[in-house]
C-alpha cells in the first residue's frame, strides 16, 4: 500500500474522491494546502487524514517548495498527488519527485494546458473535452498522460456547465489513474508513461 500525500489550493473536490477511494492499492497519509482554510482541509479532517498548512505568500518558489518536500519526506510519502493545487513547483521540486508526482487537467492533453480551458476550447468549436491525468514534469502540464477520460461539448456549453461535465469525469478517472501508479502497473521512463499488466 503505497503512502500518498495530497497537495490542494481549494474545494478539495478530487481530494474527496480520491479519499473515497482508497483500498489496498493505496492510503492518504498527508493534505497540504498553500491556501489557510480551503475546504479541502475539512474533508480531510473529517477523514482522519492529518493536514497542514504552507503559506505561499512572502517567500520564493524555492523556498516553499522546500518547505513543502520536507514536510512531505518527515510524512513518509511516497507519491504526491496534485488536487485543485494552484501553485506552479519548481524544477528542483519536480526533479525530486519524478515519477511519482501526477496532477489531473481539464482537458484532453496535449491540448489546452494552462488556463482558462473550457473557454478556449468552447472558442475553438471543438466537440470534445475532457481530462487528463499526467506525470508532472518541469514544463507545465506537458508530462506523458496515464489515462484520459472524454466529455462531449454541447452546442449551447457556457464554460461553467462544461466545467461541471468535466469534473464528472475526472472524480472517476483520478483514483483509476492513481491506483495504477500505486501498484506500479504505470511508471515514467525515459520521458514516457511506460505501463504493464
Amino acid at each position: 500500500m503505497k503512502r500518498v500525500a495530497v497537495l490542494i489550493s481549494g474545494r478539495g473536490s478530487n481530494l474527496g474522491a480520491l479519499i473515497a477511494a482508497q483500498d489496498a492499492s493505496y492510503r492518504v497519509i498527508l493534505v497540504i494546502s498553500n491556501v489557510e482554510g480551503a475546504a479541502g482541509l475539512d474533508k480531510a479532517q473529517t477523514a482522519g487524514i492529518a493536514t497542514l498548512v504552507i503559506p505561499h505568500t512572502g517567500k520564493t518558489r524555492e523556498a516553499f517548495d522546500a518547505e513543502v518536500d520536507g514536510a512531505l519526506r518527515a510524512a513518509g510519502a511516497e507519491l504526491v498527488v496534485l488536487a485543485g493545487f494552484m501553485r506552479i513547483l519548481s524544477d528542483g521540486f519536480v526533479r525530486g519527485w519524478e515519477g511519482k508526482l501526477i496532477n489531473i487537467h481539464p482537458s484532453l492533453l496535449p491540448a489546452y494546458r494552462g488556463t482558462r480551458v473550457h473557454e478556449r476550447v468552447i472558442e475553438a468549436g471543438d466537440v470534445l473535452s475532457g481530462a487528463s491525468v499526467h506525470f508532472v514534469v518541469p514544463e507545465l502540464d506537458a508530462g506523458p498522460v496515464i489515462a484520459r477520460a472524454t466529455v462531449p461539448v454541447h452546442p449551447d456549453d457556457t464554460p461553467q456547465a462544461l466545467a461541471e461535465r468535466v469534473l464528472v469525469v475526472e472524480l472517476k478517472l483520478y483514483p483509476e489513474a492513481l491506483k495504477l501508479l500505486a501498484t506500479d502497473k504505470v511508471a515514467l521512463k525515459n520521458g514516457l508513461a511506460v505501463f504493464t499488466a
